[in-house]
């Protein structure tokens, strides 16, 4: 039987053991997906191996951990240096980034986009700025401190930390950060956050599954949001194939886990 979890800290509120065991056997394949809670990412590969993982989900804060940690990468991990898929073939650990063409796909239904702001300047900070800029999308990130901010720098992006950020008009907001994944925090100020939503069209918040106190901000302000739920389904369905080596139908894989969304 093939094993596979979601490596993480928190992750008991992930569905992504749900999604991946429906995929599982929807498609009558011998696995089984569980949740394991990681606190310190220098152990994530020892885990890893001492579970006898076949794959993994790697979620915050492990996913440059996960980078650091593998013995191969495909070229959008090693371009961003985050890594959310783990996968074991022969006796090597490859590392995979399957956030950003997840997010992308997610966002789809905004429409057209030329300006974006992400809030956060973690692993999923890194991939979504870098599939929107392949998109010739505008990106700027803010985040609380400069200590985050190097690889935005080095790569073109406005980059600003909260003490020299200078408001301006955005017509997508990203929340990046953990504000109000187990709290009602926000991920800034909230004033300021005020002001940039009532010049902004879209949110998106990468936390599924509630309607964080970012997504009410952007409710009050009328603006179209969505949650990352999406997200986390369509970087799941290209994990869940990269876990058997791309052989298998994007399609039924969707079919199977959507399953999860409508009975959670």
């Amino acid at each position: 039987m093939k094993l596979f979890s979601i490596l993480g800290n928190p992750v008991s509120h992930s569905i992504s053991p749900k999604m991946h065991n429906t995929a599982l056997n929807g498609l009558h394949i011998n696995g089984c997906y569980i949740r394991t809670c990681i606190e310190d990412g220098s152990t994530l590969l020892n885990k890893f191996h001492s579970l006898k993982l076949d794959g993994a989900n790697v979620t915050v804060p492990h996913k440059e951990f996960a980078y650091e940690l593998c013995d191969e990468l495909d070229s959008f991990a090693k371009q961003i240096g985050a890594v959310n898929t783990l996968v074991k073939k022969n006796n090597k650990v490859y590392g995979y980034n399957t956030d950003a063409p997840g997010f992308y796909k997610a966002i789809e239904s905004f429409g057209s986009i030329k300006t974006a702001l992400i809030l956060g300047a973690g692993g999923t900070a890194k991939a979504i700025a870098t599939i929107l800029k392949e998109k010739n999308i505008n990106v700027t990130v803010l985040n609380r401190s400069q200590n985050r901010l190097h690889y935005f720098y080095e790569n073109g992006f406005n980059a600003y930390s909260w003490d020299n950020f200078k408001p301006s008009s955005y017509e997508l907001i990203i929340n990046t950060t953990s504000a109000g994944l187990s709290d009602e925090s926000l991920p800034l100020d909230q004033d300021l956050l005020n002001t940039l939503m009532q010049k902004s069209q879209f949110a998106f918040d990468v936390i599924y599954n509630k309607k964080t106190p970012f997504l009410q901000k952007a409710a009050s302000n009328n603006l179209q949001y969505k949650d990352g739920a999406d997200m986390l389904l369509y970087q799941g369905v290209l994990a869940f194939n990269l876990f058997f080596d791309n052989k298998l139908d994007n399609d039924k894989i969707t079919k199977y886990m959507k399953k999860t969304f409508k009975t959670k």
